[in-house]
């Protein structure tokens, strides 16, 4: 079995972000890999990986990183296939709004999908949707897991009718 989604992150401290996409990569049964790669310590690294990453079968990449969040742009800078930011809150961050930015406000011509900070699962999701546009089977599992999102939600609304107020007004 070969990855076909590749998840990389800054440095392993990423990871209790980062496991919700494996989890949801892991659940969907999607083949997908994990990396630690720095674009400041190991940039060599970092190009050879994303230059290789579609000649491997991978067909997308989800790219984590904190503080200044270099990864996720670089990596979208030589590879062609699709990359999904990940802005991790981590200890040297500013509130984690210059890993959004970072990640974010890339130039034109070399984008990178963002999706909200710490927002592993949405990455996930969002890479599932993507390969689903050219996969029947992977977009029955999309639209499965639509549909549970939206069981969850009667399921709650069921639960709130059975709460009582005096003036509360069940329709």
């Amino acid at each position: 079995m070969k990855p076909i989604v590749s998840i990389i992150m800054g440095s392993t401290s990423d990871m209790p972000v980062m496991k919700q996409a494996a989890d949801f990569l892991n659940e969907m049964e999607i083949p997908f890999e994990i990396n630690a790669l720095s674009a400041h310590r190991v940039p060599k690294m970092v190009m050879e990986f994303a230059t290789q990453a579609h000649k491997r079968g991978v067909k997308v990449i989800i790219a984590a990183a904190g503080g200044a969040a270099h990864l996720p742009g670089v990596i979208a800078a030589y590879t062609p296939l699709p990359v999904i930011g990940v802005p991790i809150k981590s200890s040297n961050s500013m509130d984690g709004w210059d890993s959004v930015l970072s990640i974010l406000q890339m130039p034109a011509g070399i984008p990178v999908a963002t999706v909200a900070l710490d927002g592993a699962k949405n990455a996930a999701v969002l890479a599932l949707e993507i390969l689903a546009a050219s996969d029947e089977k992977l977009m029955d599992k999309v639209i499965a897991f639509k549909e549970d999102l939206a069981k969850k939600i009667n399921k709650a609304n069921e639960e709130l009718k059975k709460i009582e107020y005096k003036y509360k007004v069940d329709e």
